[in-house]
């Protein structure tokens, strides 16, 4: 395969389902998302569901462009949405692509969901997208954040300086990981490991 281009597609797993991002999803998203300490470490800081359909249709727009592929996480628990999280960035010509704009509602931080849904994503982009690498990128300071990426085989290749300007003026420093095709078998058996633990 020559490269790839985001489309719509759901990624169903036992714990969360993955459904393309709709204006549909709003009401929960902001249900979800209502928690100030959500959004500490993330360039958009939504505070009223006005704002978050402002967010979605901006990720509507560059779907629509194909520079991204925006999720809703729901949980097949309780069927609610839960989440966002996102395909961005993707560089057909080379194979690559970005996971992030990720966030849960607090209640479902430590569950598990994530960590399927980040199995989900990266088996998606590896084994239909034919991606050679996957990207992350973290706020330098959120320290949970760049151990689970580590946790699950991802690697840190170093920092950004000042690389973007937050809502409150803060200058973060982003800290980039990847995950290489050669990889992925050795990630997705520590995925599955994390999963089988619950």
């Amino acid at each position: 395969m020559n490269g790839f281009e985001l489309e719509p597609v759901t990624l169903a797993g036992r714990h969360v389902t993955l459904e393309p991002l709709t204006l549909a999803h709003v009401p929960q998203l902001w249900e979800a998302g209502s928690f100030p300490e959500i959004w500490r470490f993330m360039p958009f800081q939504p505070g009223s569901e006005s704002e978050v359909q402002v967010l979605v249709e901006q990720a509507l727009e560059l779907a629509d462009a194909g520079q991204m592929m925006a999720f809703a996480q729901r949980s097949n628990a309780d069927d609610r949405v839960v989440g966002s999280t996102s395909y961005l960035n993707p560089d057909p010509g080379y194979r690559r692509v970005e996971i992030g704009a990720t966030w849960l509602t607090p209640a479902a931080q430590r569950t598990g969901i994530n960590t399927e849904a980040k199995h989900l994503l990266l088996e998606h982009a590896f084994e239909q997208l034919d991606c050679i690498r996957v990207e992350f990128k973290t706020d330098a300071r959120n320290a949970r954040s760049r151990a689970a990426l580590e946790r699950i085989g991802a690697t840190a290749e170093g920092t950004l300086r000042h690389h973007m300007i937050m809502p409150d003026g803060h200058l973060r420093d982003s800290t980039y990981f990847s995950i290489l095709r050669t990889e992925w078998p050795d990630v997705r058996a520590a995925l599955e490991e994390l999963m089988s633990r619950g």
